[in-house]
């Protein structure tokens, strides 16, 4: 399998669970704005919506959309339980929680990164992040993960999106939940693992 990633994006929860699985993968780098990759192709020819993150598998297939890949990750070894098992209560749940994630929280996030946009319309949007952060504080206070007591896709999901707060002077201190959280996802040797790997190509 190959992994289309670009530094600061959604594709790093991806990259996490390819190490979380312990599955052979290799990495390539897109450039955002030229739309090359490091190994010399046109990303449009492999993903003509253009962003990442893109799996390559192999036989040719190209899957995209990060909640899509994710779960097909997690499929590929199940006996890892980083997602509950197809048709199951537990997935629909699971599901439930990504969607949040990708229309709650990254597309909440996102419009933050536009400079074209006001700053008082960006209050707009981080006014809106709160409630949704005291949502997922409410149930860090009772769980460790998101679905529980074990770490699965959401989590890798959550855990990068959130890192894009500290571009935006956004304190998550105040959701101690969330605080505690993300330092504890932070150590884990997949996250470490896929942080030094994405160093190499910078």
């Amino acid at each position: 399998m190959k992994l289309y990633f670009a530094p600061e994006t959604c594709s790093f929860s991806p990259h996490i669970v390819l190490h979380e699985l312990g599955l052979p993968f290799d990495l390539v780098k897109v450039n955002n704005q030229t739309k090359q990759t490091s190994d010399g192709e046109d990303f449009l020819t492999i993903n003509p919506k253009g962003y990442v993150a893109a799996l390559q598998l192999t036989n040719g297939e190209v899957l995209t959309e990060g909640v899509a890949i994710l779960q097909y990750l997690a499929d590929l070894k199940p006996e890892a339980g980083l997602a509950p098992i197809n048709g199951s209560w537990e997935r629909v749940r699971l599901q439930e929680m990504l969607n949040f994630i990708t229309s709650e929280i990254h597309a909440g996030l996102s419009p933050l990164f536009n400079v074209e946009i006001p700053e008082e319309v960006k209050q707009v949007f981080k006014a809106k992040l709160n409630k949704r952060f005291d949502q997922i504080e409410n149930t860090l206070q009772r769980h460790d993960y998101l679905l529980g007591d074990a770490f699965t896709v959401a989590d890798a999901y959550l855990f990068t999106v959130l890192q894009w707060t500290r571009f935006f002077a956004i304190d998550l201190s105040g959701w101690p939940g969330i605080a505690a959280y993300l330092a504890r996802i932070r150590v884990r040797p997949s996250v470490q693992a896929a942080l030094q790997r994405e160093a190499v190509f910078h």
